[in-house]
């Protein structure tokens, strides 16, 4: 079964990370490759380890209007940019959006694989979560579905690595000198992330997620993101890992720890882990996740999602193990 593919935004970390995943994908083929400033360039010249399959490849000029025969269009564009272009992508070509331009936007499916992905097959245009979001909701899903913490008042303390800000141009502030040995705050109060948040607390739960603050920092390592959420729930330990397994007993990438998850952990890979950490006399519940950020934060979870709208095993070609050291 081939199913032909095509990625535009092709030279940024989700789209590079995108075409790493399809390039072995057992079912997709990689017939389409677009992007801004390396249009003409041989797609083996920006990626000189690319399969020999696809050596061949020219990275061309976006247009929607112009697009060859594909069934579906992986899209990793910069936020504020795809709205108006994939609007012209013909209705017969399947979407997963990377950017944030789709997220809880009528006319397209919210696709949060690992909570719900019975919404996400068969659907046709999906806007992949974002990276901060998808580590913090898989990791609050299951104790706000089995009620075991509020939904308001909720703090997310983030950390991710330079990828998750993207790369950059000539004038990009996420440099080797400008991060490295540093810790940086940013999007303070209002995130660009806090809203898809705030409306997928709020559909989780049935109640107002009225009160989040979200504040992610940028740590000196290439990849990896780690999430400590602070929430009020007389709860244990226990209780909560008991509710994530029972949640996620039946889904292959998310995996329930006993001890706090590291991002190492995770590296290369589109896996989620959560832990806990609860104490009922304060009404304190800890609750921790990691991700790749190019991986279940963008990429992997792109292919998943891509799975399961072609109707393929959500794990084809996303079963490799992390990257270790």
């Amino acid at each position: 079964m081939s199913i032909r593919v095509g990625i535009v935004g092709i030279s940024g970390f989700g789209g590079g990370e995108a075409l790493r995943l399809i390039a072995n994908h057992p079912s997709f083929e990689l017939v389409y490759a677009a992007g801004e400033g390396s249009a003409g360039t041989p797609l083996i010249n920006r990626y000189p380890g690319v399969p020999h399959k696809l050596a061949g490849l020219v990275i061309e000029k976006w247009d929607p209007e112009s697009l060859p025969d594909l069934d579906v269009l992986f899209a990793s564009l910069p936020t504020g940019t795809s709205a108006e272009a994939l609007a012209r992508v013909p209705d017969s070509v399947k979407i997963v959006d990377i950017g944030g331009d789709h997220r809880h936007v009528d006319g397209w499916t919210y696709g949060l694989a690992d909570v719900w992905p019975e919404q996400i097959k068969g659907a046709t245009r999906v806007a992949n979560p974002g990276c901060f979001p998808v580590a913090t909701l898989n990791t609050l899903a299951p104790l706000l579905t089995a009620k075991l913490i509020e939904p308001g008042n909720i703090v997310i303390d983030a950390k991710t690595g330079i990828s998750g800000a993207g790369r950059g141009g000539g004038n990009s502030k996420f440099g080797y000198a400008e991060t490295n040995e540093n810790l940086q705050p940013y999007g303070l109060l209002r995130h660009v992330h806090m809203p898809e948040m705030e409306k997928t607390i709020e559909k989780m739960s049935g109640g107002s997620a009225a009160g989040l603050v979200f504040t992610p920092h940028l740590v000196p390592m290439t990849r990896g993101l780690l999430v400590t959420i602070y929430c009020r729930g007389r709860t244990t330990t226990e209780q909560c890992l008991d509710a994530a397994r029972s949640c996620y007993a039946d889904r292959p990438f998310v995996r329930v720890t006993d001890q706090p998850p590291q991002t190492k952990w995770v590296s290369g890979s589109n896996l989620s882990l959560v832990s806990y950490a609860a104490d009922p006399e304060r009404e304190l519940v800890i609750a921790m996740g990691v991700v790749d950020n190019l991986g279940k934060g963008a990429a992997g979870h792109a292919v998943q999602n891509a799975n399961l709208i072609c109707g393929l095993s959500e794990t084809t070609g996303l079963e490799g193990a992390p990257v270790w050291p």
